[in-house]
């Protein structure tokens, strides 16, 4: 073994401390250059408020979804019903 030239495992765990270093100290992510919003912590209250709210609108959608499947039960009970005629 040659001292003066690293091994491969020495190689690839200075490579990894590397990148892990630079990952904890690289430049944070702010609001200014990701373009995201800060992180506000919600009281319980609006937790709360804000799953009714999507709740709400889940309802809904879903009503909506079952008014036009009716329309559509409807429309082929009255193909059957002349179907049926015939």
């Amino acid at each position: 073994m040659n001292p003066q030239k690293p091994t491969s495992a020495a190689t690839s765990a200075t490579s990894q401390g590397a990148v892990a270093a630079s990952a904890k100290s690289g430049a944070p992510t702010t609001t200014a250059t990701s373009g995201r919003k800060a992180w506000v912590k919600k009281t319980p209250v609006e937790i709360v408020l804000e799953q009714i709210g999507k709740q709400e609108e889940k309802v809904a959608g879903m009503r909506k979804e079952l008014a036009r499947e009716e329309r559509e039960l409807t429309k082929l009970q009255q193909a059957k019903k002349i179907l049926e005629a015939q």
